[in-house]
């Protein structure tokens, strides 16, 4: 078999942490398996870069920002390869450049165009363990670039799918997909399977298991995946396309790394809304929730959630976004969080929205905006009544005591 295995950043925060790791590639790779592994950075290491280079300048070159961010696993992947010869395995590491991971030039959120397997596919036929740095490519004009926070995740999958991989384990610091952050809900529970709908909307949300483009990638070119720890022998969870019969909700999310923007007396006239995210949008800043509020007098209010580290960005074009969409005023807000409800079960059961708001009101928690999909409800609430929320509607659509039962 062909196995792509990924470790995070806590998996490798340390030196005995990434011998850790060395032994159990080296029991896959004793299973008679060909390997590839792809690593992050070690523990904090990509933060304690980014305040240094917020030392320097709050709003770095996003080229400087990517050429000092990739270097964290470059640390990584050459630690656990000397781990692994030392243990008597040959191994050999690249970056993503030296591998051939082409990407867009969108500096510090780049996409992965295409893979060039050829040079790992000749060191698996030597016998050796390949290592690669996750989180990062290349351009074509030889820029180097990353995948935005979790984008290690997204290598691993790539890689999975470019080199038909019969399986690509993510391997984190929890024994798998549970049903909210054990942190926050502390009787969340751990799924032995999960829809691949449900993890890309949990992902999405803010579960931090997985990064929904690497879940986007798997559900795309169908690569099976598996959530396990690096630390305990447990079985994980298994991201599977059947629909869990019997469940309504399988998961309370918190996204934290959100704010809200509104934008104050729009003219309500057609192709305002255009105008004003087509700005936000030539700045490469993600919009997630939209809401428009009811015009009176001509005007109405927009409010909408980005990425908190696009802000700086977002207020240095206020004044241009101002003059062509002619509002009074924007407003930024940073002292919100997003809490979604996700399961497959609602294309099939009516009531979840209502039961969500219910809920929240017979606590005083005041919604501030909805957004809902298919499989997820999600409501903006103050910071800190976010935990609460979510403990509450975990318990309210009883979580904790899921079985899960496949067709």
């Amino acid at each position: 078999m062909l196995i792509v295995q990924k470790y995070g950043g806590t998996s490798v925060g340390n030196i005995e942490r990434i011998k850790n790791v060395a032994k159990r590639i080296v029991k896959t790779k004793e299973q008679g398996n060909d390997v590839v592994v792809v690593v992050s950075a070690m523990g904090d290491t990509t933060d304690e870069l980014i305040k240094l280079a917020k030392q320097i300048s709050e709003n770095p070159p996003k080229r400087e920002y990517d050429l000092l961010l990739s270097t964290g696993e470059q640390i990584s992947i050459a630690l656990l390869s000397i781990a692994l010869h030392e243990l008597g395995y040959e191994a050999i590491a690249f970056t993503g450049a030296q591998v051939g991971i082409l990407t867009t030039t969108d500096f510090t959120e780049a996409k992965i165009l295409d893979i060039n397997t050829s040079k790992i596919k000749k060191e698996l036929s030597k016998g050796k363990i390949v290592i690669v740095a996750g989180f990062q490519g290349v351009t074509e004009d030889g820029d180097i670039t990353t995948l935005g926070r979790g984008g290690s995740d997204t290598t691993a999958v790539a890689l999975a799918a470019a080199l038909k991989a019969d399986i690509c384990e993510i391997y984190t610091d929890v024994k798998g997909v549970f049903t909210s952050d054990p942190r926050i809900v502390k009787d969340a529970k751990k799924l032995d399977l999960i829809n691949i709908d449900e993890v890309l909307e949990l992902a999405s949300a803010g579960a931090q298991v997985l990064h929904p483009r690497a879940v986007i990638f798997a559900k795309k070119y169908k690569v099976p995946l598996v959530v396990r720890s690096s630390f305990e022998d447990d079985q994980g969870t298994k991201i599977v396309e059947e629909f869990m019969e019997g469940l309504v909700i399988t998961g309370v999310a918190i996204k934290t790394d959100e704010a809200k923007v509104t934008v104050l007396d729009v003219p309500d006239v057609p192709g305002i809304a255009a105008k004003l995210f087509s700005e936000v949008a030539k700045e490469k800043i993600n919009v997630n929730m939209i809401v428009q509020g009811t015009s009176r007098n001509g005007l109405s209010e927009i409010n909408f959630t980005v990425p908190k580290k696009d802000l700086i960005t977002l207020k240095s074009i206020e004044e241009k976004i101002k003059s062509s969409i002619k509002c009074s005023n924007i407003i930024y807000d940073d002292n919100i969080a997003i809490v979604s409800v996700v399961g497959t079960g609602m294309r099939s059961h009516h009531g979840v929205a209502a039961k969500v708001f219910e809920v929240l009101a017979s606590r005083g928690i005041n919604i501030e905006m909805i957004s809902t999909s298919e499989i997820k409800i999600s409501v903006v609430v103050r910071m800190e009544r976010a935990e609460e929320a979510a403990n509450a509607l975990h318990k309210e659509f009883k979580l904790s005591e899921i079985e899960i039962k496949t067709e």
